[in-house]
């Protein structure tokens, strides 16, 4: 990618913390600047936005593995990864990895040679692709070579989960269910199920487990919390030894006592955009409206991001303002990016630019680089003098 050297973008609708207003964007290398430099591109009928920051995704398991039974080399995926995220808005993503004992590419293995393939990857990056971990609790006799990848890798962010419960109830009432997740996993079903025996005889020892991790996280500075809380109980055992981001709560009354506890919720943009989960948990926009829900992630699906905001605003749960800001400034804010989620001077200039009519986004600035061009938008950048290159792949 090239790096455009100054940039003047008026006429278009900027969102200004969160209101809509007519302003101009300009950018200076990799930043959002107030000096009036550079040659304009004339933005009438579009939004600026700011870039999206999307806190869990794992859709790029389908970009390495398009078919269960036809998976690609990381590289070749993370490519495809990246083009999505860039095509769709968003500027910064954490990738849903999962540390697991199920083994095969929710592994242990599997996983640090995925991170092994995002850092030989992240130099031809278009976006600020990262590594999300998520932790299965019953992998006790891992501690040691996790937080070697964590530090090795630099991870910022962990979420822990408990699948045993689920795997348990599989194995007496599930066994087709139970035996496609064997096959996901590489063997076959009575291996699986001793898998999740061993892993069960670890509880006793999990909660140790958890607050080493803990401890070493805050030393660290790593962000962490945990996935789909059901109940009071399990919100407050995580919030205690310091897990305080609570994702995918399944019910109200988790999400209520994160918040009580000034903890961030996080819920699925998918799950506003086709309104309800599609695991018949709470619905995301009932949190939204009973003030429970802080930031939407993409889940499995990247064009859901944008897809909610609008969505929340043309049913009047939110403004749109306040509705974008769930997918940039507040992810960023949970994730203490000062740098990013805000159109203001000093920030990296991670810009989404949105024909507001047809709503398709046209263009995706990351740290002042084009990472993707399409449409109309394409169309004038191309009119423009040589001075100002097109820079997306």
């Amino acid at each position: 990618m090239t790096n455009f050297q100054s940039m003047r973008l008026p006429g278009a609708q900027v969102l200004r913390h969160d209101l809509l207003v007519e302003d101009e964007i300009l950018v200076c290398g990799n930043a959002i600047t107030e000096t009036h430099i550079g040659r304009p591109v004339e933005l009438t009928g579009y939004m600026v936005l700011p870039g999206i920051v999307d806190l869990h995704g794992d859709a790029f398991e389908r970009h390495l593995a398009p078919r269960p039974s036809a998976p690609f080399p990381s590289d070749l995926g993370l490519q495809s990864v990246d083009r999505d995220a860039a095509a769709n808005g968003v500027t910064t993503a954490w990738m849903a990895q999962s540390w697991s004992w199920e083994g095969g590419s929710r592994g242990p293995e599997f996983a640090e040679s995925f991170m092994e393939a995002l850092a030989h990857y992240r130099p031809r990056a278009l976006t600020d692709l990262r590594i999300q971990i998520r932790c299965e609790t019953h992998t006790v006799d891992t501690e040691a070579r996790l937080l070697a990848a964590i530090a090795r890798h630099g991870i910022d962010y962990v979420i822990f989960n408990d699948h045993i419960a689920e795997a348990l109830d599989m194995v007496e009432n599930d066994p087709e269910g139970l035996a496609v997740w064997a096959k996901r996993a590489g063997r076959d079903v009575a291996a699986h199920i001793a898998i999740v025996k061993a892993a069960q005889t670890q509880r006793a020892r999990v909660p140790r487990y958890l607050c080493n991790l803990a401890s070493a996280f805050d030393r660290a500075k790593i962000r962490y919390g945990s996935h789909d809380d059901p109940d009071v109980a399990t919100r407050d055992y995580y919030g205690m030894i310091g897990a305080r981001i609570c994702e995918f709560p399944t019910r109200a009354e988790p999400a209520q006592v994160a918040r009580a506890m000034g903890n961030p919720v996080l819920m699925g943009a998918p799950n506003v955009v086709r309104r309800g989960s599609q695991s018949d948990n709470i619905a995301a926009t009932d949190l939204i409206r009973r003030g429970l829900c802080d930031a939407l992630v993409s889940d499995y699906h990247y064009p859901s991001l944008a897809r909610a905001a609008f969505s929340l605003a043309d049913d009047g749960v939110l403004s749109f303002g306040a509705a974008w800001q769930m997918i940039s400034t507040n992810p960023a804010r949970i994730m203490r990016l000062s740098d990013r989620g805000a159109l203001v001077a000093g920030n990296r200039a991670d810009i989404v630019i949105c024909n507001a009519q047809t709503r398709q986004i046209e263009g995706t600035m990351v740290a002042g680089r084009w990472s993707h061009i399409c449409g109309g938008l394409a169309e004038r950048l191309t009119a423009l003098p040589p001075a100002i290159a097109h820079a997306a792949e």
